[in-house]
C-alpha cells in the first residue's frame, strides 16, 4: 500500500525541485503539465499539477515525514540546506506527545513538511512554551519511513 498524494502547483519546475531534494528522489514521469514521483521508502506517489491560480496551504497545514535516526534528519537538513531552501531546525521539540528532533521546509506554495524522529514518547503534548508545536494541528498528517 502506498500513500498518494496528488498537489496543484504554480511553479511545475521549482516544485518539482523542491521534492526531488525533500523525496531525494527523481521524476518517474516528467512531462509539461504532470510530475509523478514514486518513492518506496516512505512509500508514496506525489503527483504535481501546474495551476494557473496561486496554490495555497490550508493554514495549519502540514505534512511529515517519520524517519527512524537522527542521522537520517541530519542528512535531510544537509539535503535542504545545500539545495539552498530555508529551514527550521528542532533538536529537541516536545511535540503531539513525544520527544522529537525534526527539520520544516515550505514547498514553493506554502506546504510545510516536517521530517522528524520520535526520541521518546511524553506525557505532555507540547513544550514548555505552551504554544502549539505544530501550528494549527488540525489538517497534520505523516507518511512513516525510515529513510529519506
Amino acid at each position: 500500500m502506498k500513500v498518494h498524494l496528488s498537489f496543484e502547483t504554480c511553479d511545475l519546475a521549482a516544485s518539482t525541485k523542491f521534492y526531488s531534494t525533500l523525496l531525494s528522489a527523481v521524476p518517474e514521469k516528467q512531462l509539461a503539465d504532470y510530475i509523478l514521483f514514486i518513492t518506496e521508502n516512505p512509500p508514496m506517489e506525489l503527483v504535481l499539477n501546474p495551476t494557473p491560480a496561486r496554490a495555497r496551504a490550508a493554514s495549519g497545514e502540514h505534512f511529515g515525514l517519520a524517519v527512524g535516526t537522527q542521522e537520517v534528519v541530519e542528512a535531510q537538513i544537509a539535503r535542504l540546506q545545500a539545495a539552498g531552501y530555508a529551514t527550521e531546525i528542532e533538536r529537541e521539540e516536545t511535540c503531539c506527545y513525544a520527544n522529537q528532533m525534526k527539520v520544516w521546509a515550505t514547498d514553493p506554495d506554502g506546504r510545510r513538511w516536517e521530517t522528524y524522529v520520535v526520541q521518546e514518547e511524553t506525557e505532555t503534548r507540547d513544550g514548555a512554551s505552551g504554544a502549539s508545536c505544530c501550528g494549527d494541528n488540525e489538517g497534520a498528517n505523516a507518511i512513516t519511513g525510515t529513510t529519506v
